[in-house]
């Protein structure tokens, strides 16, 4: 950074689909001395919440600060438009660099036709069309994107070039295959111990492209703006040993932190389609959007046995990512800049792990769903140690961002500026959150007033 822009730099972070309490200032059980690190440095925000609790809504709203309903990308599946206002867009015209790296997911796999076509998985694997592809996209001049959990198989992208720079060239093994006559992958995920060695995990590469990012930045004396887009702990449960191994399942307790998981009666009150997730065989086609579902309709009878083998591998996964997140952190410390740089560790929804008798994800809104972990440290800015009860949601960030670069914030953006909160110059900036689930006229259209 020149020595005349004192402004700060803007790093975000984010996992996929963490329950709120996998953190081991919550969790005792659960290694994440990193991510305990920023809360020992920064605060912690305890009552943080998503607007809307699926990945693509949820992370255009990042980008953008506006809901669903206004930014148009309302489910998985729906294409957020390449012309919708984002935050990038205003930092690149500060003169930030702007950087994505990691998931994305702006745009799905799979769609209505005439939105996208299958075509769009083997271009996944089309190593030469994405060596030549590295933005400008959705407000980041530079992008290095993957898409894939585990061993899915729209695996490629960026993360494949990696790969083979690294020595891997035969890769593709590790990943399932995908028929584009059916649509659908051909193999079944194992889930456990992957045989992909973890020097090779996408948490690995997501971090040394990031720092690259970072030190680019810092050679061309430019403030930056960089999302550091992590895929885990979503599923498939499948992380390389030694993390597969480092939590023993039988000391794993299904529904934690809430007990019990589910109360005889619960969803007698709820809407109909919270019930039919405790059948072997449910029918929700009464709910039925798109050819491909909804998500999260289907049966959540999962054995206790595999719950808790589960939840060890989620929280190895959140392990393995902690890692890679304090090589980041470590690397701000080495350039100097870590006083100079804000940063949020945030998620894009939560994530059911037996709570309410509910797995993933889907149109149920519990605070295991809605509710995040979040971390935010701005050394001489933002208190240490301090743990805060003040409202936080995801549609606040761009504005706050924003606002902490002293830049304008557009009246396009529907969220509130945080930064006196953060700071703890005010007590609240907001007294409500909403989350959306789709909106009218969709066949599933929920609302939760927190």
């Amino acid at each position: 950074m020149s020595m005349n822009d004192t402004r700060p730099n803007i790093l975000l972070i984010t996992s996929d689909q963490h329950h709120w309490s996998a953190l081991g200032v919550h969790n005792p059980l659960l290694r994440t001395p990193n991510l305990d690190r920023l809360c020992r440095e920064g605060t912690r925000f305890d009552r943080a919440y998503c607007n809307n609790p699926v990945c693509s809504p949820s992370r255009s709203t990042i980008i953008t600060g506006m809901y669903p309903s206004w930014h148009g990308c309302w489910t998985i599946g729906v294409k957020l438009a390449e012309d919708v206002p984002t935050v990038g867009e205003r930092f690149q015209e500060a003169g930030y660099a702007t950087t994505l790296i990691g998931k994305a997911h702006f745009q799905p796999l799979r769609s209505e036709p005439g939105q996208e076509s299958l075509e769009v998985q083997p271009k996944m694997r089309d190593l030469e069309f994405w060596r030549g592809f590295t933005g400008p996209w959705y407000g980041f001049e530079h992008v290095e994107v993957a898409r894939n959990h585990g061993d899915e198989s729209h695996a490629g992208q960026h993360y494949g070039i990696w790969l083979e720079e690294k020595g891997l060239t035969d890769w593709p093994r590790y990943f399932r295959t995908f028929d584009p006559q059916t649509g659908q992958q051909n193999e079944r995920s194992h889930e456990g111990a992957w045989e992909l060695p973890e020097e090779y995990h996408y948490s690995v590469w997501t971090a040394e492209r990031s720092i690259a990012a970072i030190d680019r930045a810092h050679d061309e004396e430019k403030p930056f703006f960089l999302w550091a887009s992590f895929h885990d702990p979503h599923p498939p449960y499948l992380v390389p040993e030694p993390w597969a191994s480092l939590y023993d399942p039988d000391e794993m307790t299904v529904g934690y932190p809430l007990d019990p998981p589910l109360a005889p009666g619960e969803f007698e009150r709820m809407p109909p389609q919270f019930a039919e997730t405790q059948k072997v065989r449910p029918d929700f086609s009464q709910w039925r959007e798109t050819p491909y579902g909804n998500h999260g309709f289907s049966s959540h009878l999962v054995p206790d046995e595999k719950m808790r083998r589960n939840i060890a591998l989620y929280y190895g996964m959140v392990s393995l990512m902690d890692r890679e997140i304090g090589r980041i952190l470590d690397r701000l410390d080495e350039l100097g800049i870590a006083d100079n740089t804000v940063v949020v560790f945030t998620t894009d929804h939560g994530h059911f792990l037996g709570q309410h008798g509910l797995t993933a994800k889907g149109a149920f809104h519990y605070e295991d769903l809605l509710r995040l972990p979040f971390i935010v440290r701005w050394p001489g800015r933002v208190p240490a140690g301090r743990v805060s009860e003040s409202l936080q949601a995801l549609i606040d960030l761009p504005s706050t961002f924003l606002s902490a670069a002293g830049e304008p914030v557009p009246g396009v953006m529907q969220g509130v500026d945080q930064v006196p909160v953060w700071t703890g110059e005010a007590e609240s900036a907001r007294d409500h959150v909403i989350t959306e689930f789709r909106h009218q006229p969709t066949k599933v259209h929920l609302r939760t007033y927190i």
